[in-house]
């Protein structure tokens, strides 16, 4: 097993609803080191119709967010959900994260579908390498429901207790993904890439 806890990032387009799913069962379930991400230039969340979403920079805290809604329409947004999970997100950390922003060094970074995952691995392949410290970059498809938002939560979950509990993660990662994949019926991306 890792001397250290593992050091794990999960990441969505807009920091919302599955990288946030994830984040709150790591963290608050499971004790794990984690942060939680977007790559989107903007946060967008459902709106009135499909082609009118809610629309806010990555600087406006979840609070803001769930304010704005209320006022806008809260029928609607406690109907389809966005009041209470930005509620759940507040009570994990005051607003979204853009991933291209932070420049913390992690083991494990978590991508929910292949769009962002390519986001990464492009993002931490431009920065200058400085330590050569491995990063393994894992995506995993998970529509953007509240559903399937658990259930992939619940399977990155496992994910990282299986990765935590390796002899050595980077000899042993293949062959657990390979294990995840016939298990889950989903098909896993990986790369290794290095700051």
């Amino acid at each position: 097993m890792p001397s250290s806890p593992l050091r794990v990032a999960v990441v969505c387009s807009s920091n919302q609803n599955r990288s946030m799913e994830a984040h709150n069962i790591l963290r608050y379930k499971r004790g794990f080191s984690v942060r939680s991400f977007g790559t989107g230039t903007h946060v967008k969340l459902p709106g009135p119709a499909p082609d009118k979403p809610n629309v806010y920079d990555f600087k406006t805290t979840y609070d803001q967010m769930y304010n704005d809604l209320l006022r806008k329409d809260k029928e609607l947004y406690t109907q389809n959900g966005i009041l209470h999970m930005l509620d759940r997100n507040k009570r994990i950390k005051p607003r979204p994260e853009r991933f291209q922003n932070c420049k913390d060094l992690f083991d494990l970074i978590l991508t929910c579908e292949e769009r962002v995952y390519d986001q990464v691995v492009e993002d931490l392949n431009s920065r200058e390498q400085e330590t050569c410290q491995p990063v393994h970059v894992v995506n995993v498809d998970i529509q953007d429901n509240h559903e399937e938002a658990t259930l992939g939560a619940f399977l990155i979950c496992e994910l990282c207790q299986c990765i935590q509990h390796t002899e050595d993660m980077e000899n042993e990662i293949d062959e657990l993904l390979q294990e995840f994949e016939e298990k889950s019926g989903r098909t896993f991306l990986h790369t290794v890439c290095f700051y």
